[in-house]
This record gives C-alpha cells, sequence and structure tokens, in this order.
C-alpha cells in the first residue's frame, strides 16, 4: 500500500504517522523529544524515529514510505530543508531534509513550519475545509499563525508570515521576548491566561483550564482575567481580517479547548469591533493535536505530486 512518512515534532513529544494517499493515516505513533539530552540527541532520535517507520511499512504494508514530511518548530528555510533555530530545542542550522533523506534512502523529504502544516491540515481536511480564504490561531504557550490562500500556505517573502502573537495590542503591555510591549500573546494567550488567573486567584499552580472552569462556576475574578484575554484577543483578530479579509478563523491550542466559555464572548467581542469588514466564520480546530502530523503527510504528498508534474 502506497504511504509516506509524516513527523510531527515538539519541544516534549514527537507525533508520527504513515499516511495513505487519501490522507488515512495507517498507523500512529508517539516518542519523547528528548530535548534534555541535548539538540544532537533530538536530531538523532527523529532519524531514528523516520527510520522506524520505514520499517514498520515495508513489513506490514509491503513496500517502503515514498517520501516523508517534518513539522518543526522555530525559524525554518522551507526552500532549503534546514531547521534554521528552535530555541525550545537548542537548534541552529540543521540540514533535517538532508539527514532525512539519506537515513531514508534518499526518499524525498518535506520540511514544513509546525502551525503553518497544522494550518495547512486544518484547511484542507479540518474545521476550514471549503474555504478558500482561511487563517488558523493556535492559543498556546504562545500565539502564532497560518495564512491559507486556495488550499496553501502562505509563508511571506523571508517565511515569517502569520506572526499573529507579535501584533501589539497594548503598547503599555507587559515585555514580550521578542523585544516589544503587549504582543497579543502576552494578554491572550494560553499561558498569558495561566499567569493572570494564578495571580488573581492567589493559587500559584493554577492554570489556563482552572480560570475557564472558575469562569464556568461564575467566579467574579476569574470573569475579569478571561474578559480582558478576550478583549485583547479580539483586537487581534479584527487586525488580522482586516489586513487579510479571511472567511475563516479557526482556533486552536489549548484555550480553545473552553469551547463555547471562549467562542461564545470572542465572536461577541469581534463583532463589536468591526465596522466596515466582513465578519468571517469563528470556529474551533477540528483536528485536535494530530494537524501538525496530518499536514506533515499532505507536504509528503504534495512533494510527490510536485514531483511528477515536473
Amino acid at each position: 500500500m502506497k504511504h509516506v512518512i509524516a513527523l510531527d515534532v515538539g519541544g516534549t513529544g514527537m507525533k508520527a504517522a504513515l499516511v495513505g494517499a487519501d490522507g488515512t493515516l495507517l498507523y500512529e505513533a508517539r516518542r519523547a523529544t528528548g530535548r534534555e539530552r541535548g539538540p544532537d540527541a533530538v536530531v538523532e532520535s527523529i532519524l531514528a524515529f523516520a527510520a522506524d517507520l520505514r520499517a514498520y511499512g515495508e513489513e506490514h504494508f509491503g513496500e517502503s514510505a515514498l517520501a516523508a514530511g517534518v513539522a518543526v518548530p522555530g525559524i525554518i528555510d522551507a526552500e532549503n530543508g534546514v531547521a534554521v533555530y528552535a530555541a525550545n530545542l537548542g537548534w541552529r542550522d540543521v540540514p533535517m531534509r538532508r539527514l532525512l533523506g539519506e537515513r531514508l534512502g534518499g526518499v524525498p523529504v518535506a520540511l514544513g513550519h509546525d502551525v503553518r502544516t497544522g494550518g495547512l491540515a486544518e484547511g484542507r481536511i479540518g474545521a476550514g475545509q471549503g474555504a478558500d480564504r482561511f487563517m488558523f490561531i493556535p492559543l498556546g504557550t504562545g500565539i502564532a499563525g497560518a495564512i491559507g490562500i486556495a488550499g496553501a500556505i502562505e509563508a511571506g517573502a523571508h517565511g515569517y508570515a502569520g506572526e499573529i502573537g507579535h501584533i501589539v495590542i497594548r503598547p503599555d503591555g507587559p515585555d514580550c521576548p521578542c523585544g516589544q510591549r503587549g504582543c497579543l500573546e502576552t494578554l491572550a494567550s494560553a499561558s498569558a491566561v495561566s499567569r493572570a488567573w494564578a495571580a488573581a486567584s492567589g493559587a500559584p499552580e493554577a492554570d489556563a483550564a482552572d480560570c475557564a472552569k472558575a469562569v464556568e462556576s461564575g467566579d467574579p475574578k476569574a470573569v475579569e482575567v478571561w474578559r480582558d484575554a478576550v478583549d485583547a484577543l479580539a483586537a487581534g483578530l479584527v487586525t488580522a481580517l482586516t489586513l487579510l479579509d479571511p472567511r475563516t478563523l479557526i482556533i486552536g491550542g489549548g484555550l480553545a479547548e473552553a469551547g463555547e466559555t471562549l467562542f461564545t464572548p470572542l465572536r461577541a467581542a469581534v463583532e463589536e469591533r468591526v465596522t466596515f469588514q466582513k465578519l468571517p466564520h469563528i470556529v474551533p480546530a477540528a483536528l485536535g493535536d494530530t494537524a501538525g502530523c496530518l499536514g506533515a503527510g499532505l507536504l509528503a504528498w504534495d512533494l510527490l505530486s510536485t514531483e511528477v508534474s515536473a
């Protein structure tokens, strides 16, 4: 059975799959990234995982994978297949495409940015299916974005497109590691909500999920923290839709797990702010933590399609 290898590399764990031509997950596996062992060890873990997946495919599906796709965090050079920089993995200028290709016997390899790769999957086979213009925004430790246009993801001239988390919402707001103040992700990410709720509740271990539960129970302090985050998020989304005019905004990540506790006030806050802009559909992501892996599989199949057409 024809298939490709898909790998989604995170800061602490890796998700992988063998993906059929129709997007079916034929086999799934997970492993620790092992970043505590250093950047070189992480690279070796990825290569070994890919090699094991190739062997599994040969044994169970009668043939080797035709290609591989890998999604990684940080700054990437997709054209040259290089993982340029990833703070949480300690990487600098890792020639990931070449290394994987060599370990996998010379099969073609596609390299993608984790958020843009997840956005590709959400746009084609997830919550954005059928939308010609969409934006995928995961709300996790930080906030990033993927701009979808006609079934593809726009990376920008330098690979930095979609960084909505670094739109300045409140110029006098908290310092951001990027060097600015009051960036969206300092105000509306899951991490930001966790920090604000831990301070407001006096419980240092409290997180965003705890805040959402307290909102649902009517806790006034939690409602205030939640309202501040939703207000900042709505401001960022209106900036994005003013510039990009998406048909659909897909919200994912840990904060989106709050469901309508997030989406009901968020839709209302966005609607209050728009003037001439067209309101997009604001929907939760559909693929959960499999989006990056599915997207990596799509990158691999796209690569094969490109080679055939060339």
